[in-house]
């Protein structure tokens, strides 16, 4: 049997029909990068850790997951959306309490939890590119510390990926290439390279 994880997240992570490309989501070509793995990828756009669990969602994974399995938890995007109060919430407060939340559900059925930092932004400035979710990804980071839980520090990884490659080749990760507009959305290209670094960070952790 395949070892199986599991992904609580956002529309960064989601997987997209036919009908939406070129956006897609890193999670949807996560299991293309591992061998011996199943992925079950439950992230859906516009959810925050708080209304994630509010919908129900994180049950549903409850109810599925198992000893021996992965749940990887890549959240903070929505969180940070002060103008919706609805899916904001206060990084070193109710952020970091929900996703104890997440940890407590992969610990009570024995599962493996494994945190995932906020993936970057296409957001240059002064020719640089810049980190977003600063106090988000702290406070990530803080919880795994606490809760000795794994974590994959996404935001860095991305960034420096995005700096490898330059400002042309970065664009070309995001839909703002195909629309304009859209700095925080992948195209195929960009998500295939967020699940390649995801997976090595994986291989890592899974050995």
């Amino acid at each position: 049997m395949k070892a199986r994880l599991f992904l609580a997240s956002d529309s960064t992570c989601q997987s997209y029909q036919e009908k939406d490309a070129p956006q897609a989501g890193w999670g949807q070509y996560l299991s293309d990068y591992l061998n011996g793995y199943t992925v079950f990828n439950h992230a859906i756009g516009g959810r925050s850790t708080r209304t994630f669990i509010e919908e129900g969602r994180l049950e549903v994974i409850d109810k599925a997951i198992i000893e021996g399995d992965y749940l990887l938890v890549q959240m903070g995007h929505n969180d940070a959306t002060k103008e919706k109060p609805e899916r904001y919430t206060e990084p070193y407060k109710d952020y970091k309490e929900f996703l104890k939340k997440y940890i407590e559900v992969a610990k009570t059925n024995k599962a493996i939890p494994i945190l995932i930092t906020p993936v970057a932004r296409f957001h240059y400035v002064s020719g640089e590119f810049l980190a977003d979710f600063g106090d988000y990804c702290n406070a990530m980071k803080e919880v795994a510390e606490q809760e000795e839980c794994s974590l994959i520090d996404l935001m860095s990884l991305s960034i420096k990926q995005l700096r490898e490659v330059g400002f042309n080749e970065a664009k070309t990760y995001y839909m703002v290439d195909v629309n304009g507009t859209d700095h925080t959305h992948f195209t195929v290209k960009g998500a295939n390279q967020i699940a390649k670094i995801i997976a090595d960070q994986l291989q890592m952790i899974l050995k």
